[in-house]
């Protein structure tokens, strides 16, 4: 069974980790969490994340005795909180650094990374122009407003050599850290979710890799530049599959995160997102 919740409308649809979750308005734990009994309940982005289980459902999971009831979820805060009040028994959207801030600012529950699943790479796009060295002096650059992926954004014009970010600001850099800008770029961070429609807009923007494919901005725009991997790469941007501690160690759980990783699934990713989203290994690693 693949069951579509859209929980939260379009207005929720933001990737600002600092809004992640309302600390005083979440309840803990429930009781029934990783008893392992019935089919694994999972809240899912739509893309690729949907996809990704639903080739699971249905090319694997009877044959390893697992039975998958698919949540997609429209937004990001959505998720944690529902795994927490016990109506998911794991989610599967977000990165360590969105789990963490979550964590800080949301309700007294553990939850546990369980597993890297893959990266979808931030891409500098443009319907203009076919290299980031054609960005003509005044260039409007759009790039994502949250603080994980507006430093991730920088990253790729710092290493096109468009900008210098101050090296002092870390992994928190906002458009207020370029320290050099020759070309005189108008950076404008946008929500996340807006920026495949505003390309039209601006001479380029870089776009996180859902977003883009969703849009099918992957088909229809060009490519500039694919955000650096850089040390640590898998670590910081991997998506990968989290439960309450509790659950973490739920068989039916485990037995997911040992799918996720099937061969068969590392080529399903990589043939149907080339290069937009990267698939990675059981030892951690990108797959090739």
């Amino acid at each position: 069974m693949r069951t579509t919740s859209t929980l939260i409308g379009a207005a929720a649809l933001t990737l600002a980790l600092a809004a992640c979750g309302a600390p005083s308005e979440q309840a803990s734990g429930s009781a029934d969490a990783g008893e392992g009994e019935g089919p694994l309940r999972v809240g899912v982005s739509p893309v690729p994340h949907g996809d990704i289980l639903a080739f699971i459902e249905e090319n694997l999971a009877e044959e390893a005795g697992l039975e998958l009831e698919i949540q997609e979820i429209a937004d990001y805060n959505t998720p944690n909180a529902a795994l927490v009040d016990g109506d998911l028994d794991a989610n599967y959207f977000q990165h360590r650094s969105f789990l963490n801030e979550w964590v800080e600012n949301g309700p007294d529950a553990e939850l546990t990374y369980v597993t890297d699943v893959h990266i979808e790479r931030l891409g500098l796009y443009s319907e203009t122009y076919e290299s980031a060295g054609d960005l003509p002096t005044g260039a409007k650059i759009a790039v994502p407003n949250d603080p994980a992926n507006l430093n991730r954004a920088l990253s790729i014009l710092e290493a096109e050599g468009l900008i210098t970010v101050d090296p002092d600001a870390g992994e928190t850099a906002t458009e207020g850290d370029i320290v050099d800008n020759p070309n005189d770029l108008t950076v404008t961070p946008l929500e996340a979710a807006q920026l495949p429609r505003s390309l039209s807009d601006v001479d380029a923007a870089v776009i996180n890799g859902n977003y883009a494919i969703e849009a099918q901005v992957t088909e229809d725009a060009n490519v500039l530049a694919w955000e650096p991997e850089g040390e640590d790469y898998v670590h910081k941007y991997a998506n990968g599959l989290v439960a309450l501690d509790e659950g973490a160690d739920d068989e039916r759980v485990q037995l997911l995160a040992e799918l996720l990783h099937d061969e068969r699934v590392l080529e399903y990713i990589q043939q149907t997102w080339d290069g937009v989203v990267l698939a990675v290994d059981a030892d951690g690693e990108i797959s090739e």
